[in-house]
């Protein structure tokens, strides 16, 4: 890459040929404003960044031109490995219109998913088809079953069968013969084979529910009975000419789980299901994890079980020597508030493997060999958070020989790239010095070369070919100069990242008993004057599931809290304790309990701060706005701190704690019975509907009655209370939309138009 000078401008370091273009040739272009289709609804300023699937070696595949190519990243010399002609259907004049796609271990097959159609959140079932590469052939995966039913196909690893499940069941197909056997016949309303419910769907990020044994004659997979799990029923009054009813299973705190169980099947005995007896009991354990491992020279089963505070995990190994009947717990974790978690790395070798860990006080990864459970090295040694894992290193030999993971010690809205070898040594940092902000990497299965995306606040991404581990930039992809140039003709402004260390007084001080520091950042108004005094609006979301204060491109909300800044307005946002930085286990367990406590009251503090040390704002203008957690907070704000908020957007909340999922919120409050009510004190504590009686400013309420996360029917609760008390606010229900609020024509513009204006014309 050609190095450029660079300038600092709006707080950031940009390329100096755009600001010298910007400045002296075209210096009318900066009275530009920014419009609401342009931040919201045109695109304009979607960067463009580029990756690709590695695949076993130093190079990838990509489809492109309606074709799947190989593509040696550094030359760029492209070989075609599947054709327009290939991936045409003999009945067909067209070639399939491919999603995904995926390559068997010889390559002589390819895996091909068409026709998707969404399932909750992703869309993941449609059509499946195999391709094979040797005989010229393209045939249809399950010609049989419902069109577009087919979810999570993968070929067995000798190549002769495909899996997949249709209609919460498992089938397995013979690619010769093409005969279909039915692995499981119990699948429909109450049973799901080999997928997923709402719930662990949801909070654990699991949706593909089986494996295939080593050998290729087994398939271990999930199953569910949601029998017990309470129906939650959403009324549509738009689609049809009479309401529609949508129903759905759906967990709420203290309510009855899905029972999880794991079940082993050959593929010569269908319907004779082995199911493993984990121990305890299943209707208050989660079974979270399920992979194929080594163990004494046999092929076991890696069983993870979390119970139902979410605050011990054990480790259970089942061998098919013993018919997979005797789980030998391996190891368990344990946490006085929950355990985050996160994925288990097995390694090639089969009896090895990597998990993270707060154990220590930080997010920390170790090593683990089945064979000798007494034993967890220690990876990464250092007082800091490894924040992802991303990928294996290999020696001359194929062997795992390191390891690569996301860290920032020393700035938590930041991430990096660091190395650490497999023997526990020190830890170093591959992303170079001079880069700062958010970094991202896709690594080559050898780990000698990466796809490299590096963005910062304001600043759009490059992406690029870097060789590892020394960073060298091979070619780079895109480097958004046209939208780096589109963004410096406007008038936006300064941005600053800062800290604010709170005082014991205004919050209560962590476990260290050191008041705590929050990251946050800042827009300035548009020409500013410290003489002046400005508006305030603050972006909060403040719940474990995400950060707000990340040095990342992100276009949407930035340019439309930049077009609100050349209104006028300054613009902040804080990480209060309880957010997942990489700032020590005490800081993200700090809010254990108490969610609508500690998150709202660090919030309120730092504003308090902030305006303490910033005389240009004005205290009698500061207004909030949050989307789902960020919505429940904007409520907690208004409501318990009626005095320092005048104005709130809350968009898709939660307003009462009891009545959202059993995965997420239990996880974070504890249990709740509702018989004898134990608990509930906690929740009432933590929602934001008991604080609503002290309201006094302005609030508007937006939610979609299709929301099958956040449900309208606890907005409803909320509206009621408030009018109980005599409150008046503004409510905005989209009707039919679901958690997003992005379905139907006009609803994004009018979404935004209605937040824009209100936030105007009540600061």
């Amino acid at each position: 890459m050609k190095s450029r000078s660079l300038l600092k401008f709006n707080g950031r370091w940009r390329p100096f040929f755009i600001f010298h273009f910007s400045f002296f040739i075209c210096p009318f272009l900066f009275s530009q404003e920014l419009t609401l289709e342009q931040v919201r609804l045109s695109g304009e300023f979607s960067a463009k960044t580029f990756s690709a699937k590695w695949d076993d070696s130093n190079t990838c595949v990509e489809f492109r031109g309606g074709e799947i190519v190989r593509v040696d990243p550094i030359s760029d010399e492209k070989e075609v490995l599947v054709s327009n002609a290939d991936l045409t259907p003999s009945n067909s004049q067209s070639p399939l219109a491919v999603a995904e796609f995926a390559f068997s271990a010889s390559q002589s097959k390819v895996m091909l998913f068409t026709n998707t159609q969404r399932v909750w959140r992703q869309n993941t079932r449609g059509d499946y088809w195999v391709l094979d590469r040797n005989a010229k052939q393209i045939r249809q995966l399950g010609a049989s079953l419902t069109p577009q039913s087919l979810m999570f196909a993968k070929l067995s690893p000798d190549e002769k069968w495909a899996a997949y499940v249709s209609e919460n069941n498992l089938y397995a197909e013979n690619l010769e013969s093409g005969k279909i056997v039915a692995l499981t016949t119990s699948g429909g309303e109450r049973f799901i084979n080999g997928t997923f419910d709402w719930v662990y769907e949801e909070e654990f990020d699991l949706r593909d529910g089986f494996r295939w044994s080593p050998d290729g004659t087994k398939i271990a997979f999930w199953q569910l009975d949601t029998s017990e799990v309470p129906l939650f029923t959403m009324i549509d009054n738009t689609s049809e000419f009479y309401p529609v009813i949508r129903q759905f299973h759906y967990p709420r705190v203290g309510t009855t789980n899905p029972v999880a169980r794991i079940g082993v099947i050959a593929l010569d005995k269908p319907g004779k299901e082995t199911w493993v007896p984990v121990p305890g009991d299943p209707r208050n354990n989660y079974l979270v994890d399920l992979d194929w491992i080594q163990k004494d020279g046999q092929q076991s089963l890696l069983i993870r079980q979390m119970n139902r505070p979410q605050n011990t995990e054990r480790i259970f190994l089942v061998s098919e020597k013993d018919s997979f009947q005797s789980p030998v717990l391996f190891r368990t974790e344990t946490d006085d508030a929950w355990i985050n978690l996160k994925p288990v790395r097995r390694l090639s070798d089969g009896t090895r493997f990597v998990s993270e860990s707060e154990s220590g006080g930080w997010n920390q990864l170790y090593l683990s060999d089945v064979s000798r459970p007494e034993i967890r090295t220690l990876l990464a040694p250092g007082a800091f958070d490894v924040i992802e894992f991303v990928a294996f290193d290999y020696d001359a030999e194929n062997r795992e020989c390191g390891i690569y993971f996301d860290a920032s010690p020393d700035n938590a809205a930041q991430r990096y790239l660091y190395y650490c070898p497999l023997d526990g040594s020190k830890p170093y940092r591959i992303t170079p010095p001079a880069q700062t902000g958010t970094h991202r990497y896709v690594i080559s299965k050898n780990g000698k070369l990466a796809f490299h995306t590096w963005s910062a606040f304001g600043v759009p991404p490059v992406s690029e070919l870097v060789r590892l581990p020394g960073h060298e930039t091979i070619r780079v992809y895109e480097d958004n100069a046209e939208l780096r140039e589109k963004t410096a003709r406007f008038r936006l402004g300064q941005t600053e990242f800062f800290s604010v260390n709170l005082q014991e007084n205004n919050s209560p001080p962590s476990a260290d008993r050191r008041p705590p520091s929050l990251d946050a950042w800042c827009i300035y108004p548009v020409d500013f004057d410290p003489a002046k005094k400005y508006p305030v609006l603050v972006y909060v979301y403040g719940e474990p599931a995400g950060q707000t204060v990340l040095d990342r491109w992100d276009s949407r909300n930035y340019f439309w809290h930049q077009r609100l800044a050349q209104k006028g307005y300054f613009i902040v946002s804080f990480d209060n304790r309880g957010t997942p930085a990489p700032k020590g286990r005490e800081w993200r367990k700090a809010v254990y309990r108490q969610i609508g406590v500690l998150g709202p009251a660090d919030q309120a503090a730092a504003l308090k701060e902030t305006l303490s040390a910033r005389p240009y704002l004005d205290p009698e203008r500061i207004g909030i706005w949050g989307w789902s957690g960020g919505g429940s907070m904007t409520l907690h704000a208004v409501f318990q701190y009626p005095e320092l908020y005048k104005t709130g957007v809350a968009i898709a909340p939660v307003p009462d704690e009891r009545y959202y999922d059993t995965i997420y919120q239990e996880r974070y409050m504890g249990l709740l019975n509702r018989d004898t009510g134990e608990g509930d004190e906690t929740y009432q504590r933590n929602s934001p509907i008991t604080y609503a009686k002290n309201l006094r400013g302005n609030l508007l309420i937006i939610h979609g009655t299709g929301d099958d996360n956040t449900h309208y029917q606890t907005t409803e609760l909320l509206f009621d209370e408030l009018i109980r008390h005599g409150k008046q606010f503004r409510m905005m229900v989209y009707p039919g939309r679901t958690h997003g609020i992005s379905e139907g024509a006009g609803t994004t513009k009018h979404l935004w138009t209605l937040v824009t204006d209100y936030l105007l014309e009540n600061l």
